[in-house]
């Protein structure tokens, strides 16, 4: 009888772990914490973290708790891949979210077909994402295209005659320099040059020269917030005097005020959520809970442009779960489809693009504008 006892104490011990592990549903997060785009993908994870302790704290999902499994996919694109290839086949993950840069997504995408596991994109913006015939992939974030379109209405307002481009030499940079000079031509506005630079560069003088010597009245701007600040210093010491307007929604106005100082005042951003101000988003109330959890927790006030991404793609996540009725790829696929999230840049819903049969899932997301004045983030 003792031995029996002792074999059954043992036997509780050592099955514990796995069924306690079973008990969650994981979640597979990829993003950049270290190397070029390190500060983004920090405040995402930052955010998805906050949407976690949220969701557990109502109850989870299907009666369970949901655990991220984040990876860090130091923003390259081969160490996504791996990223992917542990989250799916090692941790056996239903769903991923990721992978902040578009060239990161794009080079995680064949990974998705290949396990037939959906992820919800929740910053890349290249118009490639969604039109190359991936089922598996769910974009929360607009296009470079939607974004430029959410920007014409304002540029009689702006009075831009002439607009030059300096964008990050990624699909990122690219894709959005694509859009807009599309969208300002279709406008009658001149584009002069287009400049780009490695997603690493740190000295931008002789792009900057070149764009001084054009003489636009507008500079856009498209690439992480760590280059952005450095843009804007060098612009001011190289006294270039088009008003810098930055594309993505992926430069924290915050961030750039605390770093960039006075070379930041004047200068335009589009974003994708107002935290300032968040009173002026479609769901208010939302809004107000995650900046006051953000805060809470004494996170950087300058991620909050950032981190709201990760909170929405995981409440989007879980939202399909549970339509789903259960932690599987397959119907977490069928049920993103029928999602209906109030998040923090509107309402998520999606609509197809790309090949028929092959579509990809795309959200329609709200665009803002502010402007830095006086060190502070203002409505434009």
């Amino acid at each position: 009888m003792k031995f029996h006892g002792l074999w059954s104490i043992l036997a509780a011990t050592f099955f514990a772990a796995p069924a306690m592990a079973q008990d969650t549903i994981k979640i597979g997060v990829t993003q950049p914490l270290t190397g070029a785009f390190a500060a983004s993908g920090n405040y995402v994870a930052d955010g998805a973290k906050i949407a976690e302790a949220a969701v557990n704290a109502a109850g989870g999902v299907l009666g369970r708790k949901i655990q991220l499994i984040i990876e860090d996919n130091k923003s390259n694109p081969t160490e996504t891949v791996a990223t992917a290839e542990k989250l799916i086949a090692k941790d056996k993950v239903p769903v991923m979210i990721g992978a902040w840069s578009s060239t990161l997504t794009l080079a995680v995408m064949p990974k998705l077909m290949e396990y037939e596991v959906p992820m919800v994109v929740e910053t890349s913006s290249s118009g490639k994402i969604t039109t190359s015939g991936n089922p598996y992939i769910f974009r929360i974030s607009p296009t470079s295209e939607m974004e430029a379109k959410a920007f014409a209405g304002m540029v009689k307002k702006f009075g831009i005659k002439k607009a030059d481009f300096l964008a990050t030499n990624n699909d990122f940079g690219l894709g959005a320099s694509q859009e807009f000079s599309q969208m300002l031509k279709g406008q009658g506005v001149q584009v002069g040059t287009i400049e780009t630079m490695d997603p690493k560069a740190t000295d931008f003088s002789a792009q900057l020269a070149k764009i001084k010597a054009s003489g636009g009245d507008t500079l856009f701007v498209t690439t992480a917030v760590e280059q952005a600040t450095l843009i804007l210093r060098q612009a001011k010491e190289q006294q270039v005097k088009a008003r810098i307007i930055t594309t993505g929604g992926s430069v924290s106005p915050d961030q750039l005020i605390a770093q960039a100082g006075e070379a930041a005042n004047g200068s335009y951003h589009l974003v994708f959520f107002t935290p300032w101000f968040p009173e002026a988003v479609k769901n208010p109330d939302i809004a107000k809970k995650f900046v006051a959890e953000w805060n809470a927790r004494k996170y950087n006030a300058g991620g909050l442009t950032e981190g709201f991404r990760g909170w929405d793609a995981v409440h989007t996540v879980v939202e399909a779960i549970k339509l789903a009725g259960k932690a599987e790829p397959k119907a977490i696929t069928d049920a993103l489809w029928k999602v209906h999230v109030k998040g923090i840049n509107g309402d998520i819903a999606f609509i197809k693009q790309g090949p028929a049969g092959k579509e990809s899932a795309q959200n329609v997301p709200s665009v803002y504008v502010v402007r830095i004045d006086n060190g502070k983030v203002v409505k434009n």
